[in-house]
């Protein structure tokens, strides 16, 4: 029983969460937006080519090839071809995407900080490590 239980919490915190991104974001920017802002943002270099972000982002090249171009469109992403190899496309935050990206940042702790202050410091920090260790067992 534990585990349905397990599941029902967790189903309606990711909801509430959901349900919240989508409120504030909009209408300049979505979660899969912010995602691929985040990826770009802590890469190496800045960027990434459109078929790294298949691992973050539970969806097709198709898909992703869209998104893409509705940030471009919306100006938080540029793309450029490589120098060297023409066919390769990487893909760059603007300024305006660092923008979005850390409003987006910003919304998403709020939002935890205040699901995270009915419990004390202590009781984060173990609930942090146990979901840590439910996530990488």
């Amino acid at each position: 029983m534990i585990t349905h239980e397990f599941a029902k919490l967790w189903w309606k915190l990711s909801k509430d969460l959901r349900t919240h991104m989508e409120t504030e974001l909009a209408p300049t920017l979505t979660e899969g937006q912010l995602t691929v802002l985040e990826r770009l943002l802590a890469s190496e270099r800045d960027r990434m080519k459109p078929s790294d972000f298949i691992e973050y982002l539970a969806t097709t090249p198709a898909a992703i090839t869209t998104l893409l171009d509705r940030m471009e469109k919306s100006g938080l992403i540029e793309r450029e071809r490589d120098e060297k190899d023409r066919r390769i496309v990487w893909v760059l935050v603007t300024e305006k995407g660092r923008f979005e990206c850390e409003r987006g940042v910003q919304i998403r702790e709020r939002f935890l900080q205040q699901y995270l202050s009915r419990i004390s410091s202590h009781n984060q920090q173990l609930l942090v490590y146990l979901l840590g260790k439910v996530a990488n067992a």
